[in-house]
């Protein structure tokens, strides 16, 4: 099954790199706002239903893709 694991800063941390690309848009005339940077992660997991998959995802963000201190992170799984 393949997953994509979306992790993104939470609300009200820091995001230099957002800081910075929204920044550099406003320079290129467009207007932009609220600009965050993350990492987007494609899995293979190897699991017999999406049930089980959603699960094994949630183990690796919360063991090591995400800090879930600091942001927060949003699975799409296709079959």
């Amino acid at each position: 099954m393949r997953a994509i694991v979306l992790v993104r800063p939470k609300e009200g941390i820091l995001d230099p790199q957002g800081a910075a690309v929204e920044s550099a848009l406003g320079h290129l005339g467009f207007a932009v706002s609220g600009a965050r940077v993350g990492k987007v992660v494609d899995l293979e997991v190897d699991a017999a239903d999406e049930a089980e998959a959603r699960t094994q995802v949630e183990q690796m963000c919360e063991r090591l893709l995400a800090n879930p201190l600091i942001e927060s992170y949003e699975i799409e799984l296709h079959g």
